[in-house]
């Protein structure tokens, strides 16, 4: 048959180098593009589309469609559709594409002046080839929606386990998924789990691997199968190019393995062909952005990684040669207001959005926790320690361990004591628990000054800041320095990398209790189970249900809610 489609005049196909950093751009469809005549063959097979189809960043306006074309031929010519029936009788955009391997064969296509409110499903068609890809489905929200379900996911480690939280979230009444993140890790066979084997068995670092290791995870079919079913909202984290990366370095970066540069514009070059975000046309290398979901919520997504990060500070580089740890060091370093998370123009940027938010919540994606995790410092060195012998050895000496436990006993005990307004507590007893470290230097935590002028900036607003990084589930109060509550954080536990139960066994469910005592702003923490959180966004409220699966090394699983908290 004959079909109207729309020649590729339109179309973006060169890669821009803007802001140090080299990304692939989407093609872009607008409704005025101009229309030929090419024919799409009725026997089409399934076929030659070995990491399906995708869907990204939608609004009410517009959503980005992706495929990736296997062939031996030095180019490949596509034809896409988008449609109000899987049957594609009422195509309501359509058009032609090409595609090469400066782009590993795949197509971002950015599809805007879209009707609201909108169910839709889309395909990619090799005319040639006779080939076609499979249904994928998506949307556009309404300009005046009155409910949104939000799934959130992040840590998601192949050499680990299934991606069953995958398969969950697929079957869930999730509208989006919202991925904040480590959507691949960098290591090889046997560095950080050995349930399956990656592709390639080394680590990760030049382009051609990291394309390698994000084909292996979309040919995955519980990943897959949520792609073509449900469109994504993602930010990359560390992960993505190495283990605590900050803009100019990681800690799983070494010397022998060449320029950092080099490795970071390969690994965000990769991610940018298989995960792409709406175009900003002032920096295509800006992946924080505003999407609107309708009159209801302000979907902010941040880069707390890339663009604009100081390096961490490290504990270890307080001790002195004798052991000592130099407090007094620590929090001129801590306290440094020039040490940056997000860089000043995004900061910039984030304020200015959260001030003309007229939404009723203003939600924040972003990678790592921004609630007050401030930990009693004799359990946070003895946790330091454990994990530290469990790494090295595969377990912790019975005498870590046992001061672990006991340390947690009588803290808990004198909080609780504390709490009760207890007059018998001696001063040793109370600094015990008050002298107080960041549990986490990677996180907000490391950025004190920072993080105050964005709590700053929260206020009379509805804002709900969303986390992954950790492994581990969340949930605390937000409060600035004068202990005023701005906010509640809810972060979502791991896909399938471990969390603190590799290194604490059961003694994982001893701490989160403690530390919902321990930690002031804390509410709740899942240490020892993988999940993600389901967010049901109405102009009354927001209900977060963290969601757990109870295996990720068999397919046959159980999936619970452990936790709801409505706000």
């Amino acid at each position: 048959m004959k079909t109207n489609i729309k020649r590729r005049n339109f179309l973006r196909n060169s890669l821009l180098a803007t802001g140090g950093i080299l990304l692939v751009p989407n093609f872009i469809s607008c409704k005025d593009d101009d229309i030929d005549e090419l024919p799409i063959p009725e026997n089409l097979v399934e076929k030659n589309f070995v990491q399906g189809v995708a869907s990204f960043d939608p609004t009410n306006s517009q959503v980005i469609i992706w495929t990736r074309y296997t062939t031996n031929n030095t180019s490949a010519t596509l034809v896409w559709q988008i449609a109000k029936d899987k049957n594609f009788k009422d195509v309501i955009r359509q058009a032609e594409v090409a595609t090469d391997a400066s782009r590993d064969f795949t197509v971002a296509v950015e599809i805007k002046d879209l009707e609201a409110g909108q169910k839709l499903y889309y395909r990619f068609v090799n005319v040639k080839d006779k080939a076609t890809s499979p249904v994928g489905e998506t949307l556009t929200f309404n300009e005046s929606i009155s409910e949104v379900k939000l799934a959130v996911a992040s840590c998601a480690n192949f050499a680990y386990g299934y991606f069953n939280v995958y398969e969950e979230i697929k079957k869930s009444d999730a509208d989006v998924v919202i991925h904040l993140g480590d959507y691949i890790y960098e290591y090889g066979e046997n560095s950080y789990g050995s349930f399956r084997t990656p592709e390639p068995k080394g680590e990760i670092i030049s382009l051609e691997d990291y394309r390698t290791r994000y084909r292996q995870y979309r040919s995955d079919e519980q990943l897959k199968e949520l792609h073509r079913t449900k469109p994504f909202i993602s930010v990359w984290d560390d992960h993505e190019v190495a283990n605590d990366t900050y803009k100019d370095g990681a800690e799983n970066h070494q010397e022998g393995e060449g320029s950092f540069t080099a490795r970071k514009q390969g690994a965000l070059k990769a991610y940018s062909e298989y995960l792409p975000n709406m175009t900003n046309l002032v920096d295509n290398s800006i992946i924080y952005r505003n999407l609107k979901i309708g009159n209801l919520a302000d979907l902010i997504m941040l880069d707390t990684r890339i663009i604009g990060r100081d390096k961490q500070l490290e504990y270890s580089e307080f001790y002195n040669t004798r052991g000592e740890f130099d407090s007094e060091a620590f929090q001129q370093a801590w306290l440094n207001p020039q040490r940056t998370l997000l860089g000043a123009t995004q900061l910039g940027w984030l304020e200015s959005e959260l001030a003309a938010s007229n939404g009723k919540w203003q939600i924040i994606g972003q990678q790592v926790l921004m609630g007050k995790m401030l930990i009693p410092a004799e359990l946070l060195t003895l946790l330091a320690k454990l994990l530290a012998e469990v790494s090295s050895t595969g377990s912790a000496s019975e005498e870590t361990y046992l001061l672990f436990k006991t340390s947690i006993t009588e803290l808990v005990t004198i909080k609780a004591r504390m709490l009760q307004n207890d007059p018998t507590l001696t001063e040793e007893e109370l600094t015990r628990v008050k002298t107080v470290l960041p549990y986490n230097l990677d996180a907000w935590d490391g950025y004190f000054m920072e993080r105050e002028r964005v709590l700053e900036s929260f206020k009379n607003k509805n804002v709900v800041v969303l986390a992954g990084d950790t492994h581990n589930a969340w949930y605390s109060n937000l409060t600035n320095n004068s202990g005023e509550k701005v906010g509640v954080e809810v972060a979502t536990s791991s896909v399938s990398s471990p969390g603190l139960e590799k290194y604490l066994g059961a003694s994982a469910v001893e701490l989160e209790e403690a530390l919902k005592l321990l930690i002031d702003d804390l509410q709740y923490g899942n240490l020892s189970q993988r999940g993600f959180m389901e967010l049901t966004v109405t102009s009354d409220s927001i209900k977060t249900d963290w969601n757990f699966v109870d295996t990720v090394t068999s397919k046959e699983y159980i999936n619970n809610i452990g936790k709801t908290v409505t706000l």
